[in-house]
């Protein structure tokens, strides 16, 4: 049976308590994911140490449904009034309190592209305060109080409020020194033979993707070198050591000076979308809409961006 736990003891699991709140209220692990900027899996996680310290199963999952057992409709009273608690208290410490913002952005593009952006804004608005956490992972909006991501994807349907800023191509490029060695790949196929560096946070077959006449092309490639930063894979290219999949944004100095060069241009990959992501279902904190205002002008401006439309 449900062991009888206080609102209080409920809140010592509060990332779990706002995943069942949303799973119940969407009907759905994968919605309730989208909502909240976490993974399906993430989810399920959370439920199922919230149903191991409660001692019973709050939810009743098939392939087509979800239903709410007896049990889980007791707690649902709390976690729906926890998730709203949460939501305002963060909502309010952020709007009228100190006037902060905490932005979530790509280590990379932050180092080359959001000072200015920031500059701008908060010489145009005092007593503003911007916190920017540098992570190429996906974070979690709500458990990481995050006000506003930045993200450079194929974003997935979702109710999370997005804005596309600017659109990046993709390369495929290596230094003139390690073609001069290896020679150059004239069809995707060929890239099993050579030094492909890996970004780690990607599957291989998720990131080098191709399209030509014959459709898409996802090859499991490797080399002895990977990394989940994208400016140390840039710099490794430069170096010689092996080609590299990077948006233009990461390349397009390099390019132009000739340190790198690119390859297999009519197999491009698909370009990438530069995203400003905020939680649906709450009011944009101060200062939200200019910065996601000041960063479209700023990145559209930029030599290898394509206009969003």
């Amino acid at each position: 049976m449900l062991r009888l736990l206080m609102p209080s003891g409920l809140l010592d699991d509060l990332p779990g308590l706002l995943c069942f709140a949303r799973v119940v209220e969407s009907g759905s692990f994968t919605k309730a994911a989208q909502m909240l900027g976490i993974s399906k899996s993430v989810v399920s996680t959370r439920i199922a140490s919230l149903e191991a310290r409660l001692g019973d199963e709050l939810l009743l999952r098939t392939t087509r449904r979800v239903t709410v057992t007896t049990a889980g409709a007791r707690v649902y009273t709390h976690a729906r009034e926890m998730a709203a608690a949460a939501s305002a208290a963060t909502s309010g410490a952020t709007d009228a309190g100190r006037g902060l913002i905490r932005v979530s952005a790509p280590v990379s593009l932050s180092q080359m592209f959001l000072a200015n952006p920031i500059s701008e804004l908060l010489s145009k608005n005092t007593g503003l305060r911007v916190d920017l956490v540098l992570n190429d992972r996906l974070v979690d909006l709500v458990e990481e109080r995050i006000d506003l991501a930045i993200r450079v994807s194929k974003l997935a349907d979702s109710t999370l409020v997005a804005r596309r800023l600017a659109v990046t191509p993709m390369d495929v490029c290596g230094a003139p020194a390690y073609f001069a060695k290896h020679g150059r790949p004239t069809r995707p196929e060929e890239l099993v033979r050579h030094n492909c560096l890996r970004y780690t946070l990607l599957r291989a077959e998720h990131e080098w993707r191709f399209y030509g006449s014959e459709g898409r092309i996802a090859l499991d490639v490797g080399g002895n070198f990977e990394t989940s930063n994208g400016t140390m894979l840039r710099e490794a290219a430069i170096a010689g050591i092996g080609l590299v999949m990077l948006p233009r944004f990461m390349t397009f100095d390099a390019l132009r000076t000739g340190s790198l060069e690119t390859v297999l241009g009519d197999f491009a990959p698909r370009p990438l979308g530069i995203y400003a992501v905020r939680r649906g279902g709450r009011t944009a904190p101060r200062g939200v809409a200019e910065l996601v205002r000041v960063l479209e002008k700023t990145l559209r401006a930029e030599p290898w961006a394509r206009a969003a439309g």
